[in-house]
């Protein structure tokens, strides 16, 4: 079977001062979403889901998804800080979803093959598409457990605008994934590259660290086992209101227990994206000159 794209839309885009995944930074109004979409259609995927806010998913509707009608099946699910497993519920009501993990559960009803996922904002590369594609189209029916990750340089992955999240990566020597921490706060310090851990502690970060910019591709029990692992995270956080749970934490916490192992894939793509309002003038440039040299038309579709 093809497999599923499911592209994680809720962010509010804070620090980028907007709904970024609603901004057209393509030659003729294309969102970075739309590019995402073309490389996966071309690269041999079946169909999309997109994960957004219900705040704004009549808008995303008209804006974005309606244009692919023909084009790729689409389905459109929402996560919202509410949409909890049976039995939970804060004592103080919380405004922002879970994060990247309850992302990708909020579409556990429509998923029922491999599938691969990405961020609505970054732009991964066709390159990236088709490594993820060919692994997931190698998947048997039934085969639990055979994730993978495409992995980026840490080094290209920064915005010169201000500090970045990343999930940096430990790798054992077969290329398979050892684990993965959430670092947030990411940026240059003179010469060298400084984060901050889960536990808030800063520490240097080499260069050529592998780093998840949450590209990965999953067996559909991705989802009972997340499921499985929100519940023990909400039974220690529910009332923590800026507690978040990632989809790295449910990756790392299954290869501990021995029911997943990762692939890291490597793609010659070059990662870029929009984190602040400054990053979009350079987005625009890079997408504006590979549709000159014919790697994309335009419009898009």
């Amino acid at each position: 079977m093809k497999p599923t794209l499911l592209i994680m839309a809720a962010g509010m885009g804070s620090r980028y001062g907007g709904l970024k995944q609603l901004d057209g930074v393509g030659p003729k109004g294309e969102t970075i979403m739309d590019f995402s979409v073309y490389d996966a259609a071309l690269s041999g995927f079946a169909d999309v889901v997109f994960v957004v806010r219900e705040m704004f998913k009549a808008e995303f509707e008209e804006k974005v998804a309606s244009k692919f009608k023909g084009k790729i099946k689409y389905t459109i699910v929402t996560q919202e800080a509410d949409h909890l497993p049976k039995g939970f519920k804060p004592k103080t009501p919380r405004e922002k979803p879970w994060g990247t993990g309850q992302a990708v559960l909020s579409a556990k009803d429509v998923i029922k093959r491999p599938f691969a996922v990405i961020n609505s904002d970054d732009f991964y590369g066709r390159e990236s598409f088709e490594c993820l594609a060919r692994y997931l189209n190698r998947v048997r029916k039934g085969e639990k457990g055979k994730f993978c990750m495409v992995g980026f340089y840490l080094k290209n992955t920064l915005s010169e605008s201000g500090s970045v999240s990343r999930g940096i990566c430990t790798l054992d020597n077969r290329d398979h994934l050892v684990k993965v921490e959430e670092h947030s706060n990411i940026r240059k310090a003179g010469s060298a590259i400084v984060g901050e851990n889960l536990k808030g502690i800063e520490h240097e970060l080499p260069a050529a660290t592998c780093t998840s910019m949450n590209m990965w591709g999953f067996t559909p029990d991705y989802m009972e086992e997340s499921e499985r692992l929100f519940k023990l995270f909400l039974k220690d956080n529910i009332d923590e209101p800026k507690k978040e749970f990632y989809v790295p934490s449910v990756v790392s916490a299954l290869i501990a227990e021995g029911k997943a192992k990762v692939k890291v894939l490597s793609s010659p793509s070059s990662w870029f994206g929009v984190t602040y309002k400054e990053d979009r003038a350079k987005v625009v440039a890079k997408l504006k000159a590979m549709t000159k040299k014919g790697i994309y038309p335009s419009p898009l579709f």
